[in-house]
């Protein structure tokens, strides 16, 4: 990488320009723009982005002090605060979804031989979604009831490398499992899902494009076991079953052979049942699988802490898809250029270092270094300190 470009330039190398202006021309995105371009908007939206800016009125306060420097980043027109937020309100929204579907792709190729389990060398997909709260007063366009407003976050998560391979926005009503009807299944994949998901007929569609299920149960679920297999107790499993559904309807949805696997997790003193119509997997294997859907949790727990998808600059429905489209960009910006650059930081780290050094002229993996290298040494004593020098 050139020691000469910024740590911001450096991100933005890998930023997908010629799908970018398709996208631009696409949706007419610079039509009869004079003074800020949408790669502009996106490189002040980025910069808010990774530098934690509270609104549009400091982001152009802090770019404007910059100078020069924001120039030689990528930024060519000058942002005004006005400018800014009839961009964001206005040009579509899906110019940077269709950035974020390229830099997805490139993401997961990347990613692809990341190890998950030993017993599996598919793609391992987790599927959940997250609300995003919003002030009714601003939005009343996302209305949840009548004193809330919010946005659901639905996410198909590739768990090699926590790459989110499918997002949708929807309002916050949308259930969950409708997220099921939208999605093209990989032949030989693995979803794993959580019991609101659990829809016979939906899961007869996973199955029948050839890819594979775990989800977990509901207790009102009427199963009939048709044969047992021995399983090993010391490991929490409690019993590993071939079922079939025993209602009508249930039937008539999915007519096929299941396997249940039970298991009880100790630590948080729950007793879990797994529905999945991968047969051959060891029992165990299904319920590690499970496990790794925390991956999902954990994606959404941290963009919403390290990114800004909580408090908008807009208040639109357009500038708030833009913003979150935005932020998912810099995600799959951060995680490409960890990869390419063999940074073994974790993510975190490389944006709390980023934010920092921004506009330093030096190597991305030199500042984390840089950083590091300076980091206060950690003294373990009794006494408290009181100040810390």
């Amino acid at each position: 990488m050139n020691a000469g470009q910024t740590v911001f330039a450096q991100l933005l190398h890998f930023f997908p320009m010629s799908e970018f202006r398709q996208s631009v021309a696409r949706y007419g995105g610079n039509h009869r723009v004079r003074s800020l371009s949408c790669y502009d908007q996106f490189v002040a939206m980025a910069f808010a982005q990774l530098t934690w800016r509270d609104s549009l009125r400091d982001i152009v306060a802090c770019l404007h002090a910059l100078g020069p420097r924001a120039y030689h980043s990528g930024l060519r027109g000058r942002v005004a605060r006005s400018t800014l937020a009839d961009a964001n309100d206005k040009r579509d929204w899906r110019i940077y979804a269709e950035v974020a579907q390229v830099l997805v792709a490139r993401a997961r190729a990347l990613y692809a031989e990341e190890a998950l389990l030993e017993d599996l060398e598919s793609d391992v997909f987790a599927l959940d979604s997250s609300v995003i709260s919003l002030c009714l007063k601003l939005c009343p366009w996302a209305r949840f009831d009548s004193s809330h407003a919010a946005i659901k976050m639905h996410t198909l998560l590739d768990l090699r490398g926590s790459i989110p391979s499918v997002v949708r926005i929807t309002p916050a009503r949308v259930p969950d499992i409708t997220m099921l009807d939208q999605l093209a299944f990989e032949p030989g994949a693995t979803y794993i899902m959580d019991r609101a998901y659990l829809d016979f007929a939906r899961l007869a569609r996973v199955d029948a494009a050839g890819a594979f299920f775990v989800v977990r149960s509901k207790s009102n679920v009427r199963l009939r076991t048709t044969a047992r297999r021995s399983v090993d107790r010391t490991t929490g499993l409690i019993h590993d079953h071939t079922v079939r559904t025993l209602t009508r309807p249930a039937q008539q949805a999915y007519s096929d052979n299941l396997r249940s696997v039970r298991y009880y997790d100790a630590v948080h003193d729950n007793d879990l049942v797994f529905l999945t119509n991968h047969m051959d997997l060891p029992a165990i294997t299904v319920a590690d699988l499970y496990r790794l859907r925390w991956q999902v949790e954990t994606f959404f727990r941290w963009i919403k802490q390290h990114l800004r998808i909580k408090v908008f600059y807009g208040t639109s429905d357009n500038a708030v898809r833009t913003q979150i489209w935005i932020a998912l960009i810099v995600y799959l910006l951060v995680a490409i250029a960890k990869k390419h650059l063999r940074i073994n930081a974790p993510l975190v780290t490389i944006l709390q270092v980023a934010s920092i050094s921004l506009f330093e002229k030096l190597p991305l993996e030199t500042a984390l270094t840089k950083h590091n290298k300076h980091q206060k040494p950690r003294i373990i004593c009794k006494q408290l300190e009181l100040f810390d020098f």
